[in-house]
């Protein structure tokens, strides 16, 4: 299922403009798609959710924006009458952990690396954005965290866990819903566009790609991939993001060896022919080579 462009750009205003745009974010809708018998897509203005309903209990990966968080409990509420009892977050980032307030204070587990709990508790900066983000209040805060991997086994699913070197930010995992043979990619993969490198978050160039290796490696030509943004696909087009960053770093890695200032490499254009399909997001060309700019000319 393609997020419809409006739906991209809310994420965006919303990231740039704060709280007056979220104040219209109830006006926005989810929809749901069923992937397997037991898995389900929720999409909307937000990150991409996975929900996984078991014969006890569901399963989240994610849970929106926080002014979509009642909209999100009737979508659940349409598939299934059993309780959250988890709810895992790919990263820290509130359009993926917005709902953690409500799901923790009515009894979920909230579950994630230890460094998204490390950035929900204390003040964050975006330099992107230009924007400060306040602590999340206590009942949003993981209460189980990890450091590499872990596994939920729940109601005849295994459901493995994966902390990735940094990649979008220092606290990214991926998830494998080994029975319904669905991986959740976080914002380690955008389907629909450029990468978000935060690098005010611990992101790096480096690390999606070996994000994107991690996940081609153990993903199978039958396997569905959930984005954090965009359609979910599969191995083939995660393999054509994989490339496409990596020729993209390859080139501005070659000119900022050469002394190449910022401008001087944005008009070099080293993402031209990957434009017209990876352009369109709110991650513009001459923003990716500035980040990726950035990135690599600090390891110098």
């Amino acid at each position: 299922m393609q997020i419809p462009s409006g739906r991209i750009l809310v994420v965006v205003g919303l990231l740039c403009a704060g709280a007056s745009a979220q104040a219209q974010q109830p006006e926005q809708k989810l929809e749901t798609q069923k992937l397997t018998d037991d898995l389900y897509l929720i999409t909307g203005p937000g990150g991409n959710i996975a929900l996984r309903v078991g014969k006890t209990a569901a399963f989240l990966v994610d849970d929106q924006i926080a002014p979509m968080t009642p909209q999100l409990k009737k979508a659940i509420a349409a598939v299934t009458a059993k309780p959250v009892r988890f709810v895992f977050n790919t990263h820290w980032h509130f359009d993926h952990t917005g709902g953690n307030a409500v799901f923790g204070g009515e009894g979920a587990v909230i579950v994630a690396h230890e460094n998204v709990r490390k950035r929900l508790s204390t003040e964050q900066f975006s330099k992107m954005l230009n924007k400060k983000m306040p602590p999340s209040p206590e009942p949003a805060l993981p209460v189980i965290t990890f450091a590499d991997s872990l596994s939920f086994h729940l109601d005849g699913e295994d459901i493995d866990v994966w902390h990735v070197q940094p990649a979008h930010t220092d606290g990214d995992s991926i998830v494998y819903f080994r029975k319904d043979n669905v991986l959740h990619m976080g914002d380690t993969y955008f389907s629909s566009g450029y990468p978000f490198i935060d690098l005010s978050s611990g992101g790096t160039v480096e690390g999606y790609i070996r994000a994107a290796d991690r996940a081609l490696a153990m993903a199978q030509p039958t396997t569905r991939i959930i984005p954090g943004h965009g359609a979910v696909t599969d191995r083939n087009k995660l393999k054509q993001f994989r490339d496409m960053i990596v020729a993209i770093r390859d080139r501005v890695k070659k000119l900022v060896a050469e002394g190449k200032t910022l401008e001087q490499v944005q008009a070099a254009k080293p993402t031209a022919e990957f434009d017209a399909a990876w352009g369109a997001f709110f991650i513009k060309p001459a923003q990716m080579v500035e980040t990726v700019f950035e990135d690599l000319s600090k390891k110098r």
